[in-house]
């Protein structure tokens, strides 16, 4: 499957960009970013030089993927989401050699203008709400919502919210382990 490029887009020389992906209307794919297969870049999306990107991941409009930022397969960006790569920004401080590493692992769906504050670890499956704001590493299949973000329950890989504890079977009939602390996907 070819790789469709709308002719308002920019893609630098060197971007590496996977069989399938579309890039939309007036996106710039900066010459250093690896894009997997089947992935759609929305309208408005920028994707800087040091940004891995897996396969099947949606990133829609308005969102800035900046340096050090790392998305694992099947990654939803909500529109006019945001990725931070400085911890402390001062326009007169040049501080690029500071830039934190955000991984968003597979799975994880980021909600429309939510913000992930850079070198946070997203876990596979997590939910983050619209609105919310991530400046602590969150858990696999974690239902995050609030400013700061807080855990308010646990999510299935389907995107479904699991309910109880112990051992717990979700709508699509996979099974969960949950305690306080962690939910595991035991059919994985």
């Amino acid at each position: 499957m070819a790789v469709v490029v709308h002719p308002t887009a920019i893609v630098d020389d060197g971007a590496r960009i996977g069989e399938g992906t579309r890039v939309w209307h007036w996106t710039h794919v900066c010459g250093g970013a690896v894009i997997g297969d089947g992935c759609s870049l929305g309208q408005n999306v920028f994707v800087g030089n040091d940004v891995v990107i897996g396969d099947r991941v949606k990133i829609q409009n308005n969102v800035s993927v900046y340096d050090a930022v790392r998305i694992e397969d099947d990654v939803f960006c909500g529109p006019s989401m945001v990725f931070t790569n400085v911890y402390n920004p001062r326009s007169s401080v040049e501080r690029k050699s500071e830039y934190r590493t955000t991984l968003i692992k597979k799975g994880a769906t980021l909600g429309a203008n939510s913000t992930i504050v850079c070198g946070v670890t997203v876990g596979r499956y997590a939910f983050v709400g619209a609105g919310a704001v991530v400046n602590q590493d969150v858990p696999d299949h974690a239902l995050m919502v609030g400013v700061p973000a807080r855990r308010i329950g646990w999510m299935s890989a389907a995107g479904t919210r699991l309910h109880g504890d112990g051992v717990i079977l979700s709508e699509e009939g996979r099974r969960y382990k949950i305690t306080d602390q962690a939910c595991v996907a035991l059919d994985d």
